[in-house]
């Protein structure tokens, strides 16, 4: 390809072409131009002009009209569209139809039906009636009809585990947990001359306080239950066994799923395992965790699932600990040492967790299709020879993801470095060629591309700053989360600011920096910049070795065939609608594939944000991420920029868009909340009516107090609240008490650092039923010279525990977890309990070594809260009261509890 040719017909393209409504100037005889240097450079008091003879030259044509603004704007805003109308095609698509009702098949009306008996029993939290003995009850009998109905090839055996035991995990910061006598319902289904390795399938039946749980877990329990039924009355044999472990304990933060693989008979023939969970309500289930290690699984999935929907990418976004949750799967991880799939449904996590959580927000084909997965893939690894011998197969990563949920693409890690590797040598010699030829030649392609780059790096972080300042401004005047009920407003208010800043930036360039060179030629080097820059990010994210790299491999690859397919027509007619249409189609897969990921990252992350806590400002976090795929999404249209004769009605539209939505925002127009029965987007509160006792040294009370504390769980606070309930205000901000752990409030779990604003309205004191018990069994010295205490507590199913190590002493041992104290986020010590229906008083110990001789104010600090959350002990008239007040878009999650601190 002659790109480094110079004629007199290039030229005269050069002083033709380079006119533009911008540049008024007439042009300058070739032996008057010079080549400017690059912004980083000297280049003088004004720009010197030169013919642009390097390595991108559109050839020796005459001058061209350049590409109409309209059909460059309307082009890639019909192909963004056209593309995100086939994403949520795809989505809206949850099975394929055919005819119900055969023999062997998964029946979505029948798990229903369970789905239905299990959500009307209620909230369901560890050791309440409901969870313990209702629940439980229902599931045996379906269990014991299964049973009946099974075939003789099969043995259905069942086991009702009752666990105690304790562990220490770094999640939300690090903390233990210690429970008892919880409970385990587990079913296993073998061969009738029994099996030697199993399958686990995993779902939890308990649920949050106050929260039916539909879809988290109750959901994926009936799924459970019909599986069963129907892998039970087949008339094949199985090779392999089948456990089902229906837990009853997943959100006292994954304790049951510990009781069963660390005590359990059965969890030695466990050689993988699925978990079923959810992150929101309906939807896709999505597999975004697998392994470790163990590429088998993968090919289980990829083998056997009929509705696929995965994505390694959301493996390694979650493992990276962004998202602020945990399931199951690490507990049989890190503690079984097991491989497995990890699914979960995303959609609409708005209502994850609330009252909203319903079995009728549940689409019966969200049903059918997790069924007819999870049942294929069972079915799959049952019959796998490789099962056996799971652990002969141990051995690197899979990059898989699903198209469109059609069909899941997979292949072995290290095949993928060696192709992100290949793309990137071919995307070298394609530069090189043009970067490397004589010096006479490219001297001013290669002064363009490294200004070009130079200048796309500036455009994009000044579009980042610009969001950044929107966003920090909007939060500071109190409007953040405007977009919460209406994510289009975060479209309109950020992605049109981002996308006018870039557009803006390179206006600038066009019309002051290459204000001669012809239009062709600056579409070429923009492209090249474009492709340098995902190259650069497929070269790093390889050799970190991330399987997400791929993405980067497919935006380097698809982007330079295109180029090199329409070159030639580039070259001899410019941007014309041919072109244009070449170039888009060619873009398809990769705009494709990135907004189909782009819509599960808001999928995700947007719902999140409404409940991450009053110290993360979340619209700092969405405009940063909506400048991202700004970025992304720009990165191959730039170069129409310089193609286009003007962009100032394109400016001028989105700057329109983002001006006005700015003032509503700033108007307060966009409330953040719904209670719209349909599509109910609620603010998360919670309410805790408690009684704190203080004790000093010598176990005299010091200080007493009770009062309804008050944690909004999302950046805005009470702000929305202070209207309705003009009592919950500035005035009864809470303050620390340095001297106590956790600042002397009663967590319930160590989020203390992601929520430092509550609130403490005064009431009467509560008085439990069944008050809770704590008291110093023994102090003894030991003959390493540490204070060893030895505690009792009696209280409800759910309790904290908290520590603090005075000056000059240290936590050294206890009788916890695996013996080693774990330190929470600040530096104490956090233990989460829980209890069955019945339970002996919780004994346990802590050892402390003291450092200096001299501790008057003694050597730790301890503290204990009960939490009522169930039960005749749960309410008080004051906390029904309070929740009257709320408004309907509010969702206020409520329970008593006392706390108690001492000093030893």
């Amino acid at each position: 390809m002659e790109w480094g040719s110079e004629s007199a017909a290039v030229r005269r393209h050069r002083a033709g072409g380079e006119r533009r409504e911008e540049a008024a100037a007439a042009p300058q005889p070739e032996n008057e131009l010079s080549a400017p240097e690059c912004p980083a450079a000297a280049r003088g008091a004004s720009m010197r002009k030169r013919p642009r003879g390097g390595g991108g030259g559109a050839g020796g044509r005459g001058a061209r009209a350049g590409l109409s603004e309209a059909r460059a704007a309307l082009g890639v805003a019909l192909f963004l569209l056209a593309l995100r109308a086939l994403v949520q095609l795809s989505l809206q698509q949850l099975v394929l139809r055919r005819a119900p009702g055969r023999a062997g098949d998964f029946d979505a009306r029948r798990a229903r039906d369970h789905l239905e008996h299990i959500t009307s029993i209620g909230p369901r939290t560890t050791g309440s009636i409901e969870n313990e003995i209702l629940t439980v009850r229902y599931l045996l009998e379906q269990i014991k009809l299964i049973e009946v109905q099974s075939s003789s090839l099969h043995r259905i055996s069942v086991d009702v585990q009752h666990p105690t035991g304790s562990f220490s995990i770094d999640f939300l910061g690090g903390f233990t947990s210690y429970y008892d006598n919880i409970t385990n319902v587990v079913v296993k289904l073998e061969p009738r001359d029994g099996a030697q390795h199993a399958v686990l399938a995993n779902c939890h039946f308990d649920s949050v306080p106050n929260s039916p749980g539909a879809s988290d877990d109750a959901v994926s329990c009936s799924v459970m239950l019909e599986i069963l039924r129907v892998l039970s009355t087949s008339s094949e044999a199985l090779q392999h066994a089948v456990v089902f472990l229906f837990n009853g304990a997943e959100e006292n933060v994954l304790q049951a799923s510990h009781g069963f693989i660390t005590q359990h008979p059965w969890a030695s023939l466990i050689r993988a395992f699925i978990n079923l969970e959810a992150a929101g309500v309906g939807g896709k289930e999505l597999v975004f965790q697998t392994g470790p290690e163990n590429p088998w699984l993968v090919q289980a999935y990829v083998s056997a699932a009929k509705h696929p929907f995965a994505s390694v990418v959301a493996q390694e976004v979650f493992q990276s600990g962004i998202i602020p949750s945990d399931t199951d799967f690490r507990i049989y991880r890190d503690f079984g040492s097991i491989p497995g799939i990890d699914l979960a449904f995303i959609e609409n996590g708005y209502i994850y967790h609330t009252k909203y959580d319903t079995a009728d927000r549940i689409l019966t084909d969200s049903i059918q299709r997790a069924g007819d997965n999870i049942l294929a893939v069972l079915k799959y690894l049952t019959s796998s020879d490789v099962l056996a011998t799971a652990s002969d197969y141990r051995h690197g990563n899979m990059i898989f993801f699903d198209v469109l949920g059609v069909f899941v693409i997979a292949y072995p890690s290290h095949v993928g470095s060696v192709v992100n590797y290949m793309v990137v040598m071919t995307a070298v010699l394609y530069l090189g060629k043009k970067l490397l030829q004589s010096r006479h030649k490219t001297v001013t392609y290669t002064k363009d591309f490294l200004c070009g780059l130079v200048i796309t790096l500036i455009g994009w972080f000044i579009s980042l700053v610009t969001v950044l300042i929107i966003a920090v401004f909007i939060s500071l005047i109190g409007q953040s989360l405007s977009w919460y009920n209406h994510f289009y407003v975060s479209v309109c208010l950020y992605g049109t600011a981002a996308t006018a800043k870039v557009i803006f930036i390179h206006t600038l360039a066009k019309r002051f920096y290459y204000m001669n060179a012809s239009d062709q030629y600056l579409g070429e080097v923009f492209f090249d910049v474009s492709l340098f820059v995902h190259c650069s990010f497929l070269v790093t994210l390889t050799y970190q070795g991330l399987c997400s790299a791929f993405i980067s491999a497919v935006w380097v690859a698809c982007p330079l065939l295109t180029k090199l397919c329409v070159h030639n027509d580039f070259k001899l007619h410019g941007a014309q609608g041919k072109f244009i249409a070449f170039y888009l189609l060619g873009m398809f897969i990769p705009y494709l594939y990135a907004l189909y990921l782009i819509w599960a990252v808001f999928e995700m992350f947007t719902p999140i944000l409404g409940r991450s806590g009053s110290e993360i400002p979340p619209d700092v976090v969405l405009a940063s991420i909506l400048a991202g795929c700004t970025m992304i999404l720009s990165s191959y249209f730039i170069n129409f920029i310089y193609l286009a004769k003007s962009t100032k009605k394109t400016m001028l539209t989105l700057s329109s868009i983002c001006a006005v939505t700015f003032l509503l925002v700033c108007s307060g127009v966009f409330f953040p909340y719904s209670s719209n029965p349909t599509n109910p987007k609620p603010k998360r509160v919670f309410l805790q009516h408690m009684t704190r006792t203080f004790h000093d040294l010598e176990g005299s009370i010091v200080k007493r107090d009770s009062g309804i504390w008050i944690n909004g769980f999302d950046y805005t606070g009470m702000s929305h609240i202070t209207p309705h309930i003009p009592e919950i205000n500035d005035t009864i901000r809470t303050h620390c008490e340095e001297n106590a752990p956790l600042c002397g409030f009663p967590w319930y779990l160590p989020v203390h650092f992601l929520n430092r604003k509550n609130w403490y309205l005064p009431a009467p004191e509560v008085s439990p039923r069944n008050p809770a018990h704590f008291r110093l069994i023994s102090k003894e010295q030991t003959p390493w010279d540490s204070i060893k205490l030895t505690f009792e507590a009696i209280g409800p199913s759910h309790m904290s525990f908290y520590v603090r190590a005075h000056k000059g002493s240290t936590l050294s041992q206890w009788s916890l977890g695996s013996g080693t104290p774990v330190t929470s986020r600040g530096g104490d010590y956090f233990v989460f309990y829980s209890h069955g229906l019945q339970a002996s008083a919780w004994q346990f110990w802590i050892e402390v070594q003291q450092v200096s001789e001299e501790q008057p104010e003694g050597v730790v600090t301890v503290a204990i809260a009960a939490h009522y959350q169930s039960g005749e002990d749960n309410r008080s008239s004051q906390l029904d009261a309070l929740k009257e007040k709320f408004p309907d878009w509010a969702f206020p999650s409520a329970w008593v509890c006392t706390y108690s601190l001492f000093v030893f």
